[in-house]
This record gives C-alpha cells, sequence and structure tokens, in this order.
C-alpha cells in the first residue's frame, strides 16, 4: 500500500474562508489543505468526529462497499426506506455534476449553505487535525443528517473499506456488493488482498451480506475473524427471474414474488437489489419495510451516468473491468440497427487495455479525448495504448477537448447513437458540453 508524508497533518496555513461563503470557495480550500486526496485511516477522522458529537445515539446505519455497484444499492436502499416513511440520509460519492449530489436528505439535495454550516462546524472543531477532501465530506454528511434526525443513514463507502471515513461509524448492517480489480496502487494487487480490504465495513454479530456469487475466500475469513453475521448471495438469500418482466428473491423465512425490474438495467442491478432486500430484511426488526415498498422503489432506481440514455446519447461512468463488462452487455442488449460509436477518456491508473477489449466488442469505432493532467491521459496516448491490441473496432479520432469531441462525434443519423464512457470526468463534462446537466431534457 502506498504511503504518503504526513507534514501536512499540522494545521494548514492555507486560511480558512470567512462565514458565510459560497460552497465553492470551501471546496478549493479543503483540496488546498493537502498534497494528496486520499490518505486511508480513520484515527483523525475519527478525532473530530467526536468532537463533533457523532457517535452519541447515531440513526441506524447501513453502509455499502465493494467496486461495482455502491451507488445503486445505496440509492436503492434509500428509497425502499423512504417509500416505508421514513427519514433518510444518503451519502455517495463521487459525484457527477454537483457536489450536493454526496449528500441527500429525504430524496433533495442538501443546500449549498447547509453544507457550509457543516463545513464551518468541521473546521471549528478540528484544531490542528488535518483533514481530506473526502473526510471533510464525510462529516459533513454525517453532521447534516444528525440534524435532520433522520431515522436512518445509508453510507456508500468512497474507496476499498477497512480504512475509508465512512467506516469510522459502527454500521448496523453493512452489503459488499462484489469485488474487482481497481485502486491497486492502495487496495493490493489481486482480489484476495481487496477482499480484506472491503470486508473491513463488517461488524461483530451483525449482518454482513456478500452480495457476489463467487467473492473471494478472504471476504468470508475476514467476516468470521469480525464475527460478522454473514448473509451471502447463493446462500443465506438468492434471487431468480421469471420473466423479462419479474423476478423473486428468497430469504430465511421470507420471499417476495413478482418484483419489477430496477429501473436501472442489468443482470448485476438484480444482484445489487437482492443484496438490498437481504440487508433491509435483516434489519426489519428496527425498521420494517413491506413488500408493497420495494416494488414501488425498484422501477424508480435512477442513478446519473450509469447507462443513462438521452435523446441518442449513452452515458456511463464504467472505468474498470467489471463495470466494462456491464455496460458492453446492456449495448448488446439494444439490438440496434447500427453498432454505436464510442467516445472514451480515462485516467491514468485505470486498466485502458482491459476496458478496450471488453467494448471494442459492442461498438463499430472508438474515439479518443483527453482528461486533464496529472491523472488524466491525453486522447494521443490513449490511442497509443489501443494499437497494439487489435481491437474489434477501429481507432477514430483524437479530441484535445470535450467541447470538441461531442460536437464531432455527435449521431447523425436516426437510429445512430453515440456512447460516452471512462470516468466520471468524462461523462459529467460531456454532459455539460451538451448541456445534459440538470435534467433529463434533451437541449440542443
Amino acid at each position: 500500500m502506498r504511503h504518503h508524508s504526513r507534514a501536512w497533518l499540522r494545521l494548514s496555513a492555507v486560511p480558512a474562508p470567512p462565514p458565510s461563503v459560497p460552497l465553492a470557495d470551501w471546496l478549493a480550500y479543503q483540496e488546498g489543505l493537502h498534497p494528496s486526496a486520499i490518505e486511508l485511516g480513520l484515527t483523525r477522522v475519527r478525532a473530530v468526529a467526536q468532537r463533533l458529537g457523532l457517535f452519541d445515539s447515531p440513526p441506524l446505519t447501513l453502509t455499502v462497499g465493494g467496486t461495482n455497484g455502491k451507488g445503486s444499492s445505496s440509492t436503492l436502499a434509500a428509497l425502499v426506506y423512504r417509500q416505508a416513511g421514513y427519514r433518510v440520509g444518503l451519502y455517495t460519492s463521487p459525484h457527477l455534476l454537483r457536489y450536493n449530489e454526496r449528500i441527500v436528505i429525504d430524496g433533495a439535495e442538501a443546500a449549498d449553505e447547509r453544507i457550509v454550516e457543516a463545513f464551518e462546524a468541521i473546521e471549528a472543531a478540528r484544531g490542528d487535525i488535518g483533514l481530506t477532501y473526502f473526510e471533510f465530506g464525510t462529516l459533513a454528511a454525517l453532521w447534516l443528517f444528525r440534524r435532520a434526525q433522520v431515522d436512518v443513514q445509508v453510507l456508500e463507502v468512497g474507496l476499498g473499506g477497512r480504512l475509508d471515513a465512512v467506516n469510522i461509524v459502527d454500521a448496523d448492517a453493512a452489503i459488499v456488493t462484489n469485488i474487482g480489480l481497481d485502486h491497486l496502487d492502495w487496495l493490493g494487487p489481486d482480489r484476495e488482498t481487496i477482499g480484506v480490504e472491503k470486508a473491513g465495513i463488517f461488524r461483530s454479530g451483525r449482518p454482513a451480506i456478500v452480495a457476489e456469487r463467487d467473492p473471494p475466500r478472504s471476504v468470508f475469513t475476514k467476516a468470521s475473524e469480525i464475527g460478522a453475521h454473514v448473509l451471502a448471495l447463493g446462500a443465506g438469500y438468492d434471487y431468480r427471474t421469471d420473466s423479462e418482466s419479474s423476478w423473486r428473491w428468497s430469504g430465511a423465512g421470507s420471499q417476495f414474488d413478482a418484483l419489477p425490474m430496477p429501473g436501472l438495467q442489468g443482470e448485476a442491478q438484480l444482484a445489487n437489489a437482492a443484496g438490498v432486500i437481504a440487508a433491509l430484511q435483516a434489519l426489519r426488526d428496527r425498521l420494517p419495510v413491506e413488500a408493497p415498498d420495494i416494488r414501488a422503489a425498484l422501477p424508480a432506481l435512477r442513478l446519473r451516468g450509469r447507462f443513462e440514455r438521452i435523446g441518442d446519447w449513452i452515458f456511463d461512468v464504467a472505468h474498470n473491468a467489471e463495470s466494462a463488462e456491464v455496460l458492453a452487455r446492456n449495448l448488446a442488449s439494444l439490438r440496434l440497427p447500427t453498432r454505436p460509436r464510442l467516445l472514451l477518456g480515462m485516467l491514468s491508473d485505470k486498466p485502458v487495455e482491459t476496458v478496450l477489449r471488453i467494448l471494442s466488442k459492442q461498438v463499430r469505432q472508438i474515439d479518443f479525448v483527453s482528461l486533464p493532467p496529472p491523472r488524466g491521459l491525453s486522447a494521443d496516448e490513449l490511442r497509443q495504448r489501443a494499437e497494439p491490441l487489435q481491437l474489434s473496432a477501429p481507432s477514430g479520432e483524437c479530441h484535445a477537448s470535450l467541447d470538441r469531441a461531442v460536437r464531432q462525434c455527435a449521431p447523425s443519423s436516426q437510429g445512430d447513437i453515440t456512447v460516452v464512457c471512462g470516468s466520471f470526468l468524462t461523462v459529467a463534462h460531456a454532459m455539460q458540453a451538451l448541456q445534459f446537466d440538470s435534467t433529463d431534457d434533451v437541449r440542443r
């Protein structure tokens, strides 16, 4: 695991924003506090949380970790609880278009002024303890959820699990969606090593949902060491499809039949939804939900940038092997008259060659777009990495900017589709360039 200098942990010389400044200034301040966006470890953030009183009588907590499917699982759990009439706090990351997307209370994004209030409280409490951008955001969400007196908080893990800031909270139940090869520099070189990090969100005597049929053995080993009560897909619970529009879930002593399909497409979403139902059932003595709540929430599930189709564009934040496989299957299921064009922009620490091999089978041409340094790859670098692979689809043009890229890659005939993917940055900037950044309405 990578280690970084901790010199920045001393009180920053960067002055804190004065009262009532815009949220954007606070975010810029947090980014300037430290040289690294990531600093795994719980000691610092736990100490500040303690000063803020965040561990006193916390609401029921469901934590969701994994490689892919965390956002949709967290969002679905929050939807079901809201359908059941509970007051719900939902914390997810990263955001796609607005920072406010990270902190949602009863279905509404937290307003700028509320987030600024939380940041001011955190700044006053932290003293000489250094915090990262992500740690500020996690504490802000927990602080706002307490202020809102939510009945339940659903927390998505940012990176890994064991040392992620979200893990300062002792979850009443935790879900690990799946485990793939991502963030290798931080989490380890293989699934078994990464599994230990992901399973670190489990707690002794509490439900631990494993929402993958073939997870690394290390997940079960770690859960056993912790003393968690494991419910695994295919063992503690299961699901099966009955038709193209219906599926069923079964677990210990309960079953839900004739469930509608999730609003997000793909077999992976069924596994995610099944894991969510398992967690909600495990917590039913604390916060019961009924079958109608689940049935109402499933088709309402939406998540921006996850196989999101707006007119003749498809946006997907897929950036690793597992999410690329899901995207490829979803594209194949569309049965389009002609294969779509792909516009790809990726970060340097992602499995570029693997993603290219997977997606090239479902597209007719791959165009490349530059993302900003230091992590972003240039379009020329992407094409150079594609050329030796003998891909199913030929390389197209290289674009220096997303504004230019979306103009030149716009679908030109009826039934034609352009897919934008490879990173949250790629999708967000493309949506903004196309003015699809506020609603689902297509605006030219």
